[in-house]
């Protein structure tokens, strides 16, 4: 199970509704290098109205990545058939918010797709 800060989710909730009615896309990471998520990477990205892309050829090196995370505009956090390629490229674990971009509106996937619980900690 994977845990994540609520102040980092609460953070990428923000930056969501900010993008909107643009998806927003995102690195997720842990500075302690453990299943703790506590901060989220921006690179160089494209935000479309139906599409987020992000420049994975401009990430370093960093072994603290662990996923990515990006918003859905509409209501539903499910992963589409471009999601699940992309989530093949960026680690282990993928958050979807969806709007309106709360706390309860977020699911985690693996890699795969299969849906992950995801643990909120303060």
């Amino acid at each position: 199970m994977f845990e994540i800060k609520k102040a980092t989710l609460e953070a990428v909730a923000l930056a969501a509704k900010n993008t909107y009615p643009n998806e927003f896309i995102a690195l997720l990471s842990s500075t302690k290098n453990d299943e703790v998520i506590d901060e989220f990477v921006l690179l160089p990205s494209v935000y479309g109205k139906t599409f987020s892309r992000i420049r994975l050829d401009l990430m370093p090196y960093d072994s603290s990545v662990r996923g990515s995370i990006h918003s859905h505009p509409g209501s539903y956090a499910s992963p589409s058939k471009a999601d699940l390629r992309a989530f093949k490229a960026m680690g282990e674990i993928h958050l979807i918010i969806a709007n309106p971009f709360t706390l309860d509106k977020v699911r985690a996937f693996d890699k795969t797709g299969k849906e992950l619980s995801l643990k909120v900690i303060e």
